[in-house]
C-alpha cells in the first residue's frame, strides 16, 4: 500500500511538473507577422528610442548630450523583489551586436531573449506588446546606427524565489496582453495617436499606475500614481482625479513633457527629468496626443497611500 502511495505521489510530481513546463514556456511573435514588416528606417527608429525613452535605462547613470546614445546599461533598479540591473544594449558584442530584428521584437514584445529565457517586467514589455511591429523595426535599425560599448553589466540581485525566470511564464500570463488598457467612446484621431505612445512605447503606467504584491499592474487604477517602483516617495497621479492633474490643461502637459516646467511653475524631478530628457525631443504634434489621451484618461483617486503627518 505505501509503495503504491509512493508512486502516486511520483506520478502526480512528474505530471506537476510537466504542466510548470508546459504552462510556463516562452512565446515568440509569429514569424509570418515579422516577416511582412519593411526594412527598418533608422530616421524613423530615432523617433521610437525616444518614445521609448531607452536612454533613461540604457545608457550609463546621469550621463548627458551624445552619451545618452551610449547604450552601455549599468543602471540598478532597485525595487522590493531585489536590484535589476540594466543590460548593454549597444550595438556590441556585449550588447545587442548579434541580434537580429526578430531578436529585438521578441525581446520587446513576449519578454523572450534569444536563448529562449523570460526576461523579468523591470524590462517593460507588458507596454511594448502593444507597439507596432515596424515600429520595432525601424527601432532596431536606429541602435544599429549607435555607438558600441564592451561594458558588461552586472547580474540581477534577487533572491528565492523571484530569482526562477521560469515562473514568470505564468506570471505573464496573467499579466502579458497586447490588448489596448482602455476604450474610448468616439476617441478622436490625436486621442488615438496618444494611446498608442502612453500605453505602449511610451510605457507611462509602468510606474504610474499601482501594483499588486506580485508586480502586476492594477488596471482599475490605470495612471492613477503608485509607490515609486524603488521603494522611496510616490509617483504621481497623472488623471483628473483628486491629487491628478484636472487642473492641468492639455496645453500644460504638452509643455512640461519639453521643458520639464509645470504650470505651477515648478520644475518635474526625479525620475520623471529623466524621461523628460526623451520627450523634449518627441514632435511637437506626439506631446500634443499625450495630453489629449491622458485628458481623456477617467479620473481615479491617488492609487497610493496618503503619506503619514
Amino acid at each position: 500500500m505505501m509503495r503504491k502511495l509512493g508512486l502516486l505521489i511520483i506520478l502526480l510530481a512528474l505530471i506537476g511538473g510537466a504542466g510548470f513546463w508546459f504552462l510556463t514556456a516562452p512565446s515568440h511573435v509569429d514569424p509570418a507577422r515579422l516577416a511582412a514588416v519593411a526594412p527598418g528606417d533608422p530616421q524613423r527608429g530615432m523617433s521610437i528610442f525616444w518614445q521609448g525613452g531607452c536612454a533613461a535605462c540604457h545608457a550609463a547613470p546621469k550621463a548627458k548630450g551624445d552619451a545618452r546614445l551610449v547604450l552601455a546599461g549599468g543602471l540598478n533598479l532597485v525595487t522590493p523583489f531585489g536590484t535589476f540591473v540594466a543590460p548593454n544594449i549597444s550595438p556590441s558584442k556585449q550588447g545587442i551586436g548579434d541580434w537580429s530584428f526578430e531578436d529585438l521584437a521578441n525581446a520587446m514584445m513576449e519578454g523572450v531573449s534569444p536563448g529562449g529565457r523570460h526576461y523579468y517586467p523591470a524590462f517593460p514589455y507588458t507596454s511594448y506588446a502593444r507597439m507596432q511591429v515596424q515600429d520595432i523595426a525601424d527601432l532596431y535599425a536606429f541602435l544599429k546606427t549607435l555607438p558600441p560599448s564592451d561594458n558588461v553589466a552586472g547580474p540581477h540581485r534577487l533572491g528565492f524565489p523571484f530569482n526562477i525566470r521560469r515562473g514568470l511564464g505564468l506570471w505573464k500570463q496573467l499579466y502579458l496582453s497586447p490588448e489596448p488598457v482602455l476604450t474610448i467612446a468616439d476617441a478622436s484621431d490625436a486621442i488615438k495617436r496618444g494611446q498608442y505612445l502612453v500605453e505602449g512605447p511610451g510605457h507611462c503606467g509602468e510606474c504610474h499606475t499601482p501594483r499588486n504584491a506580485i508586480g502586476g499592474m492594477n488596471k482599475a487604477q490605470w495612471l492613477a500614481g503608485a509607490r515609486a517602483p524603488e521603494g522611496k516617495g510616490v509617483v504621481p497621479n497623472i488623471t483628473g482625479g483628486e491629487g491628478g492633474i484636472d487642473s492641468w490643461s492639455e496645453k500644460d502637459i504638452a509643455y512640461a513633457l519639453e521643458s520639464g516646467f509645470t504650470p505651477d511653475f515648478d520644475s518635474l524631478g526625479n525620475s520623471m527629468a529623466d524621461v523628460v530628457l526623451n520627450t523634449a525631443h518627441l514632435e511637437s504634434a506626439d506631446r500634443d496626443a499625450i495630453a489629449a489621451y491622458l485628458k481623456a484618461v477617467p479620473a481615479h483617486p491617488n492609487g497610493y497611500p496618503a503619506p503619514a503627518k
